[in-house]
């Protein structure tokens, strides 16, 4: 029983896109904690060691080579070489104690770029208050947010409203950034949340479709650079997210898991590039969020 549930966890790390999203998004929710899979490695080396089964032992190689193939890489969070850009990419929370606060921790990284979402009306002041003087630089729409210490032209919204979901709704930007290595197409996105629950399973129906508007809009860029920062709200292992992560380079190494920040499980707040590399990615102090913010370094 040991070896196959060792053979079983081998195959789920392997080829999780091999089980079926329906019903219930089961795929989808494999795939968003895909790298916890791994815990059953050491769970089941307890039974192993206790029964003396070599069978067993041997077995448990599977899945731990499997593991390190797949996310040893990301134990690691990469270089940070000189030149590209620093970028951060935060959910502030619509019920943020402390906006000023939370916008001060964020100007203190010294980031060329600094995007949010769940702004809310009464809390933006506090943020362009505090971080006009570093980032004079500003686009808005909706309840996202970019801060730029670079101009910023063509800025605009882009629609990812899920059908049925009110005209009011608006969480996605667009602005192209003129940085000292060029013009880049910047993108801000808040794909909307999805819920676990007895009777829908992993509910993420809203989010894939504004994935697939987003996709869209991406295919559509003309500028070859591009930087999307946003809530995504899932990994970028999830089938969920493809229209949008085909279109992009693979993310930056280290795991920068963001959510929940009171016990950090996942990073469901990327930061993405087309024509560039994120060379380096980390989790940065809480703030009054239940998000952590994220910071990568890109070259572009």
């Amino acid at each position: 029983m040991l070896a196959v549930s060792s053979a079983l966890v081998t195959f789920l790390l392997v080829l999780p896109g091999a089980v079926p999203n329906s019903p219930g998004h089961v795929g989808s929710l494999l795939e968003t904690f895909l790298p916890w899979i791994g815990v059953a490695v050491p769970v089941l080396l307890v039974p192993a060691l206790l029964g003396r089964s070599r069978i067993a032992l041997v077995s448990l190689l599977m899945p731990a080579l499997a593991w390190l193939i797949l996310f040893a890489g990301l134990l690691f969070p990469g270089s940070t070489p000189e030149g590209g850009l620093t970028v951060v990419q935060h959910n502030v929370s619509d019920v943020n104690p402390d906006p000023a606060a939370t916008a001060g921790a964020l100007a203190r990284t010294g980031a060329d770029l600094i995007a949010l979402e769940e702004l809310t009306a009464p809390a933006l002041p506090a943020y362009e208050r505090v971080l006009a003087s570093r980032y004079p630089h500003r686009a808005a729409s909706g309840t996202v947010g970019l801060w730029s210490k670079h101009p910023l032209t063509a800025i605009r919204p882009v629609d990812i409203r899920p059908e049925g979901v009110g005209a009011g709704w608006n969480r996605g930007l667009r602005a192209t950034a003129r940085t000292p290595h060029g013009e880049v197409a910047v993108y801000v996105a808040h794909l909307p949340s999805v819920r676990i629950g007895p009777s829908a399973g992993f509910s993420s129906g809203r989010r894939d479709e504004s994935a697939a508007l987003l996709g869209a809009a991406l295919a559509a860029e003309p500028l070859d650079r591009v930087i999307l920062l946003g809530d995504l709200n899932s990994t970028v292992d999830d089938r969920g997210l493809d229209p949008v992560t085909s279109l992009m380079e693979p993310p930056g190494p280290g795991f920068a898991f963001s959510w929940p920040a009171s016990l950090p499980v996942a990073r469901i707040d990327q930061v993405l590039t087309r024509s560039a590399e994120v060379t380096h990615v980390r989790s940065l102090p809480a703030t009054g969020s239940d998000h952590l913010p994220v910071a990568a370094r890109v070259v572009l």
